[in-house]
């Protein structure tokens, strides 16, 4: 996957040009983002623009948790999912995790 420029994004943690993750969920945000960018879904700015709200928001939060509520915005403002359908998808999340042994992965 090649990336976009990620000196746009606010307070993002790098180690050389790649973002770094504490956790697979965080790599999978990035990755949903990045695919939608590239799908056409929304521009690269439109994004850093969206991403930097939510991180100023004021509202306290870990970075990727910020990125998770930014994606989920924008995905509802261009209309790419209804609300019923990213609270249906959180459910199904939850439930499927609820249901995984520890240390497999989680399979909707």
């Amino acid at each position: 996957m090649t990336l976009p420029d990620l000196s746009l994004l606010p307070d993002i943690a790098l180690a050389g040009n790649e973002p770094v993750f504490e956790e697979p969920w965080q790599a999978q945000a990035f990755a949903m983002a990045v695919t939608l960018h590239q799908s056409g879904a929304f521009t690269w700015a439109e994004w850093a623009k969206a991403l930097t709200a939510e991180v100023h928001s004021g509202v306290e939060r870990d970075y990727y948790q910020h990125w998770l509520c930014a994606l989920e915005k924008i995905v509802a403002q261009k209309q790419l999912a209804s609300a019923s359908e990213l609270v249906a998808c959180k459910d199904a999340w939850h439930e499927a995790a609820a249901r995984t042994p520890h240390g497999q992965a989680i399979a909707l």
